[in-house]
């Protein structure tokens, strides 16, 4: 019986593809530069990031911090949205392993307003920290996607007092669907970005971070300082690469799917679609107790092979991928249907 595993697109497994092109991977020491399916990654991401040079990480949470660690010096401050990932699920990374303060803005969906980033940059001061980091995150994890004006906007104030910006672009390439343009676009709005192969894309494992060299190339020494100097890593490179070429084109029909369980969804009286946040693979909505407990959905979805995440922050998330389908959804709905009437 297939399992509709609706938690993440982080659950997605490597295709048979992937797995022969693991198996076949041409290796070396990647510490020493000399492993070419990590090096074929990394020109690869960079060139479809409109970068000059990227670096293969074990994880978003790692590729993120590494920026952070690099773009700043100890006791800067980073400014970022409230409910960034940055700053709202990585575990307080950015104090212990840069050392810097985080100062946290407001806004609707993920979008900080420029003017109040701009206003939030410290000037000169004896007793002030400086300003050493701007963070956006697109797409952003409470499914909505920030429009690249606003990106603009920031980036560009963020130019003018030299302060360099890091994209957390864990689903750049899902950003790029609904916006309807390349990653390019999106990635040009930032000095570094990080990008996740395992959301979505059915790699196994890992994150590249991209940038300038001369960013890049101090990146590589702290990664080494971080633990993440891997060696004959192009058997998980070579996973990336495939998610790339071949996954990477499927992400619209994922995000198809996202909105036809948008609509299923709706139609149940008492359940609420956050409808605003519906620009990518994820769909949040709530159901009072009235209607069904937590324990009683989770649990009764489960009994019928639907793994689901409970209530986070009042709020149920499913998320779409590569190995959830339109049946799939029919088979979710008519069962919640039978649990909850």
């Amino acid at each position: 019986m297939k399992i509709v595993d609706l938690r993440s697109d982080t659950v997605t497994q490597p295709t048979k593809n992937m797995r022969k092109a693991m198996m076949n991977a041409i290796v070396g020491d990647d510490v020493y530069e000399d492993d070419p399916t990590v090096k074929q990654l990394e020109e690869l991401s960079a060139k479809m990031l409109g970068k000059e040079s990227a670096l293969f990480v074990p994880s978003g949470t790692f590729g993120n911090q590494l920026a952070v660690f690099t773009h700043t010096k100890r006791g800067d401050e980073v400014i970022l949205h409230e409910e960034s990932h940055i700053f709202a699920h990585e575990v307080g990374a950015s104090a212990v392993i840069a050392n810097v303060q985080l100062r946290i803005m407001q806004g609707e969906n993920g979008m900080m307003d420029p003017a109040k980033v701009k206003k939030a940059i410290r000037e000169e001061d004896i007793h002030f920290p400086d300003t050493g980091l701007i963070c956006l995150e697109n797409a952003h994890s409470t499914g909505a996607v920030v429009p690249l004006e606003n990106m603009r906007d920031i980036y560009n104030i963020a130019r003018e007092r030299n302060i360099p910006v890091h994209l957390d672009g864990a689903r750049i390439f899902n950003a790029a669907v609904a916006l309807e343009v390349d990653a390019s676009e999106i990635a040009k709005y930032s000095d570094s970005v990080m990008f996740c192969l395992s959301k979505g894309l059915c790699a196994p494992i890992g994150s590249m971070l991209v940038g300038n060299k001369k960013f890049i190339d101090k990146a590589r020494k702290n990664r080494k300082l971080m633990g993440g100097g891997l060696r004959q890593v192009g058997v998980l490179a070579a996973a990336g690469i495939v998610g790339l070429n071949e996954i990477l084109p499927t992400l619209k029909g994922s995000h198809d799917n996202a909105k036809y369980l948008v609509s299923e969804l709706s139609k149940i009286d008492g359940i609420k679609v956050q409808k605003d946040r519906t620009d990518i693979n994820m769909v949040f909505f709530k159901i009072p107790d009235s209607l069904i407990s937590e324990k009683d959905l989770v649990e009764g979805l489960h009994k019928n092979d639907i793994k689901v995440n409970g209530i986070d922050n009042g709020e149920y998330r499913f998320v779409t991928h590569y190995y959830v389908s339109k049946e799939d959804i029919d088979k979710v709905i008519n069962i919640m249907k039978k649990l909850i009437l």
